[in-house]
């Protein structure tokens, strides 16, 4: 009893940081309209780099890492930048709330997807029906019944394309969690994904920090430094007190934060097929995990 008590503080946590980043969606949302995505692209996780240096030092962290490990972080930031990009620019033309929901829900399925068609992963018969759900709930969240291939339009196609970007990024942080400790990794990410970002932005000139409002600069530091270093930390904390085999639930509490902030700060309305779609994913991800992880086929380095 005493041992589940002790993880009371971590669940607790872990729902604080995906609450925070369910919100960061439609607070991305105001920082785009009153910039653009390359600005607060660049912004982001220039804040979120230099705000998580001091966490790095008061947790001593490990700063080491092997070729392979740091050719994983390059690659990832590099990813993430688009990721980063594809962000602002996908909630300067569509919804904050059904973003959020999207991008949260597909990824895992696509990520599972990836790992069995790249990496041979074996699967078993509940997993199978698992991704079966799973590409339903896709299919739901995609509108495909309802509006066919209206998900390939400018408000969606920017959404679909970050939940691609991001499962490999899942994938590639996976590999890379066996030579290097999480929270380096994510300092080097966060800096080569500012840096990418910056040179993109030098056009739109960045550094004029008069030129951006109130209403941006509160909402870019929101999401530098409450959904991207504290939620960060909180994440990776919880996550090693938890355990893997139950992170990935907690990640569908995210669409939950995006879905009721955007409605109560932009009046979005709450779609049916958004909600029905992010419970079945949910549903999906559960039964996939419901077996202690999967047995691999083949290594991939």
């Amino acid at each position: 009893m005493k041992k589940k008590d002790d993880k009371t503080i971590y669940f607790i946590g872990m729902i604080v940081a995906m609450l925070i980043w369910g919100v960061a969606w439609p607070s991305g949302k105001a920082t785009a309209e009153h910039s653009n995505a390359e600005v607060a692209a660049f912004w982001r996780y220039a804040i979120s780099f230099i705000t998580i240096i001091p966490v790095i030092w008061y947790m001593k962290t490990p700063l080491k890492t092997d070729k392979i490990g740091a050719l994983y972080m390059i690659i990832a930031g590099l990813l993430i930048s688009l990721f980063n990009y594809l962000f602002f620019a996908g909630l300067s033309h569509g919804e904050a709330g059904y973003g959020g929901t999207m991008v949260t829900a597909i990824s895992p399925i696509l990520t599972y997807l990836l790992s069995i068609t790249v990496f041979r992963t074996k699967v078993n018969t509940k997993q199978v029906i698992a991704l079966s759900i799973g590409i339903f709930a896709a299919v739901i969240l995609l509108k495909i019944p309802f509006e066919g291939l209206g998900f390939l339009n400018l408000n969606s196609s920017y959404f679909l394309e970050c939940a691609v970007v991001w499962s490999v990024v899942t994938i590639i942080a996976q590999k890379a969690s066996k030579r290097v400790d999480p929270m380096f990794y994510t300092l080097i990410v966060f800096g080569i994904t500012g840096l990418t970002n910056m040179f993109f932005a030098l056009p739109y000139h960045p550094f004029e920090i008069s030129k951006f409002d109130s209403v941006f600069w509160w909402n870019i530091l929101f999401i530098g430094v409450l959904a991207g270093t504290f939620s960060t930390a909180l994440f990776f904390i919880s996550a090693s007190k938890i355990g893997a085999h139950q992170t990935g639930v907690f990640m569908f509490i995210v669409p939950v934060g995006a879905i009721v902030s955007s409605w109560f700060i932009y009046n979005e309305n709450i779609v049916l097929s958004t909600v029905v779609g992010c419970v079945l994913a949910f549903v999906a991800v559960v039964l996939f995990n419901s077996k202690r992880g999967l047995r691999k086929k083949a290594q991939v380095i």
